[in-house]
């Protein structure tokens, strides 16, 4: 899991594919953190892709860096505790101008059942589960 944050972290930017409907929807994302061993995002519950992740869970999100390029299959799991929302923004500390963890926006999400492929035209793929 830590070679996939680091992944993400190194990309900067990366890709979070989510379902509304029939319809796939993709955007940017760019926040990214380890809390309690295991691997969160970030996002405001007012947004279409929060509603869209708690309607269906699974997620994709598509990264590259360095000639490399990142999917990730997983589960995301809400999680509302405050801990765990003011580590993200500790980690991310400009985004607290939008976002406080004691807010009813504010919204971290970590990845359960996940699958990570790493590839390159260059190596075989990494596979890494978490």
């Amino acid at each position: 899991m830590k070679q996939v944050y680091e992944f993400l972290k190194e990309a900067k930017t990366y890709y979070l594919a989510t379902v509304e409907g029939d319809q796939p929807r993709v955007r940017p994302f760019g926040t990214v953190n380890i809390f309690e061993d295991k691997l969160y995002i970030q996002t405001g519950k007012v947004k279409p892709c929060s509603k869209q992740m708690a309607e269906n869970p699974k997620v994709e999100i598509s990264a590259m860096a360095g000639g490399r390029w990142i999917r990730i299959e997983a589960t995301m799991v809400n999680d509302d505790r405050f801990e765990a929302k003011d580590s993200m923004l500790d980690a991310y500390p400009h985004l607290r101008k939008q976002y406080d963890p004691a807010d009813d926006n504010t919204q971290v999400l970590y990845m359960k059942d996940a699958t990570a492929t790493i590839c390159s035209f260059t190596a075989e793929p990494v596979v890494i589960k978490f």
